[in-house]
């Protein structure tokens, strides 16, 4: 009798163990992870809060798709969501999207074994064919996205063409209220080694990608990987399809050598949707001045991210000090906003205040000029140059 109470208890906590797991589990998963350090206000000026508004803002780099939120509604906690990016006066924000991540992750060595991101699939809900496919987590994920463009009532837009970008801008002129996005995918593992799978992500609004994240894969190796090596057969492929698709490479996490191999292969600008920089945070993570240079010298853009590991502070400060690097070492026209906000990431402000790196950049003595590049203008001018030409549809 004793033995059946037992396993009847441990039957019982067992199943409340799985009730939290998929009704509770995931949701606070991401309110640990996705964090805002201090409150999103800070005291900034009239002129600054003017000017602010003034702006074309953009970033190139959130993760809001990972989590199961819903992007058309404001929560409690995170750094992203439509009304937030609003409040922000945002003009256009890059969702990337988040295939697989390696148990134990860390900015020096991982292998790509273990998936850290099938149990948060499965505690979400996500169909089952996403349980174990990678290709099949980006394109749910996108299908979130165009499904919130959808319901949206014209706040949120799909943006898939320098057509559509430039209607998004000139519509922006007379309707503040509307936020476009692009999706990007973080890391090329999602091909799962197919070729074809580039025309299938581009079909489903794709239009920028990061060949690598935190483990090498068959198209590279990354900074993160064991062997961090540079671009393999394959991948020269994938880059060259990219290339006549006018998909934008994104060198965030890319190894060394495989950034040299594709700078050594593109025609078009590359970016770096979120990092830092070693030249005022060491770490394999960051870009090196060589790095920099050549990323400019292809007309690219370097997105500075708002985290502790890429700035190496949780302050706004840490963030405009390496922007000011790279600014001083290629020029104001290659640096941008990268925040990688919603990336398991603790950030000193969310997409609503935004204001405050706008007044810590003036402060900092960057001019008018010089803050309305930062804050959107280089990301949105590349985007123009880079996109496919024409109006884009999924």
């Amino acid at each position: 009798m004793l033995m059946k109470r037992i396993l009847i208890g441990s039957a019982a906590l067992f199943s409340m163990g799985l009730f939290y797991f998929f009704t509770w589990g995931a949701r606070h998963i991401d309110q640990l992870l996705n964090l805002v350090a201090r409150p999103p206000h800070c005291e900034a000026s009239r002129d600054a809060k003017e000017l602010h508004q003034r702006l074309l803002i953009a970033d190139l780099h959130c993760d809001l798709l990972l989590w199961q939120r819903d992007p058309l509604a404001m929560a409690r906690y995170g750094h992203v969501d439509v009304p937030r990016l609003i409040k922000g006066n945002v003009t256009l924000q890059v969702f990337s999207v988040v295939t697989k991540v390696p148990w134990g992750m860390n900015y020096e060595r991982n292998s790509g074994v273990s998936d850290i991101t099938a149990p948060l699939v499965v505690a979400q809900r996500w169909p089952m064919g996403t349980w174990f496919g990678l290709r099949e987590r980006a394109l749910y994920q996108a299908r979130r996205f165009h499904s919130a463009v959808a319901r949206s009532q014209g706040k949120l837009v799909f943006i898939g063409s320098a057509g559509d970008l430039k209607n998004h801008i000139e519509r922006r002129r007379r309707d503040p209220d509307a936020v476009a996005g692009i999706l990007s995918v973080e890391g090329l593992h999602a091909l799962e080694g197919e070729l074809a799978n580039v025309n299938v992500l581009y079909r489903a609004g794709f239009r920028m990608m990061a060949p690598s994240h935190f483990f090498d894969n068959e198209v590279g190796g990354s900074a993160h990987g064991l062997r961090k090596g540079g671009l393999t057969m394959f991948g020269r492929r994938v880059i060259a399809r990219m290339e006549e698709l006018n998909i934008i490479v994104d060198l965030a996490h890319a190894s060394p050598r495989m950034t040299d191999d594709i700078l050594a292969m593109v025609t078009r600008p590359v970016v770096v949707s979120h990092t830092g920089v070693r030249g005022t945070c060491e770490s394999l993570r960051n870009l090196n001045d060589q790095q920099i240079v050549r990323i400019a010298r292809s007309g690219g853009v370097v997105g500075i991210g708002f985290w502790q590991g890429a700035v190496c502070g949780n302050d706004v400060t840490s963030i405009v000090r390496a922007i000011s690097y790279v600014a001083d070492l290629v020029g104001v026209d290659h640096v941008a906003l990268g925040s990688d906000f919603d990336g398991a990431t603790r950030t000193p402000l969310d997409a609503a205040g935004l204001v405050c790196m706008t007044e810590a950049l003036s402060v900092a003595g960057f001019t008018e000029s010089d803050v309305y590049k930062i804050m959107g203008g280089n990301t949105l001018r590349l985007l123009m140059e880079a996109l496919p030409d024409g109006v884009g549809r999924k």
